[in-house]
């Protein structure tokens, strides 16, 4: 598939080149939802009707509305195929993560003829519907107002900052899974999850800190005294990890929130690759 955008869209001459509206996003991902159930990627959960046979129950047993009462709190969603186009922005984003739960890949199936049923499928493969699944669906969330994405864990995401993208997808050198990848992966979902609040923002920055605060020692041994307190410094004082009259909270905290996250994240990667640089030596 082509990588560079068109001429319109390069240009800045396309209306739509930023970003789709939430009418245009409900419609693409209506196709999406249509092709995959035409298909039988939601029969193993969800079921299916059959000409003569009636419905047959999925995993999810014949109610489905009451499945979406229970797990997403929410009344006529269902059916899908027809409702999409009432859901709201959270509908659409809840519905998403629902279907790459109950998404899974037929591997075995026949085509009922009569009167163009459609796939009958008895076999399936879960891991493979989701990654099809997630990969159509990451098409238009990307498009989407300042774009998203959902994730291998099935939330989703809003994409990095421009430019600051290779950040989240980067992995840490180091085998401390617990005490620095995990908490530190743990903090960019808090970041990027769907309207995130500006409390959940800033626990991930301290989540991060906490990282920073773990390699502290180390961190002596690679850097100045100086840069090591800056990088304290502005957790301690902008109310971050600490709670105390001194401290400044009077500034924009959207915008300061990710110039936090991100430079902290940067200069965890900075840290690991020092510390890994000197013990190698």
């Amino acid at each position: 598939m082509r990588s560079k955008p068109y001429y319109s869209v390069r240009t800045g001459r396309n209306p739509l080149a930023e970003c789709f509206d939430l009418d245009i996003i409900r419609n693409l991902f209506r196709n999406i939802f249509v092709h995959f159930e035409d298909e039988g990627y939601f029969q193993e959960a969800l079921g299916y009707t059959c000409v003569d046979s009636g419905f047959i129950s999925g995993s999810l047993g014949q109610d489905l509305e009451g499945v979406l009462l229970i797990e997403l709190r929410k009344k006529n969603l269902a059916p899908i195929r027809t409702n999409i186009s009432s859901y709201s922005e959270d509908d659409m984003f809840d519905m998403i993560e629902f279907l790459y739960e109950h998404c899974s890949k037929p591997t075995e199936r026949t085509y009922h003829n009569w009167s163009e049923c459609g796939w009958h499928c008895s076999k399936f493969d879960r891991e493979s519907g989701r990654l099809e699944f997630r990969e159509k669906t990451n098409k238009i969330l990307a498009l989407y107002d300042k774009g998203y994405e959902l994730s291998n864990e099935g939330e989703i995401l809003s994409l990095a900052d421009t430019g600051l993208d290779g950040l989240f997808e980067a992995i840490l050198p180091t085998a401390d899974h617990d005490n620095i990848s995990a908490r530190v992966d743990a903090a960019r979902t808090k970041f990027r999850r769907y309207k995130s609040s500006a409390d959940e923002r800033r626990d991930s920055i301290r989540d991060l800190a906490d990282v920073l605060e773990y390699l502290r020692p180390k961190l002596k041994e690679v850097l100045t005294r100086e840069d090591e307190n800056a990088l304290f410094n502005i957790a301690n004082n902008f109310g971050i990890r600490h709670h105390n009259k001194d401290q400044k909270t009077d500034y924009d905290k959207p915008i300061w929130y990710s110039w936090m996250f991100y430079y902290y994240l940067a200069t965890i990667h900075a840290a690991v690759r020092l510390i890994e640089r000197g013990v190698a030596k």
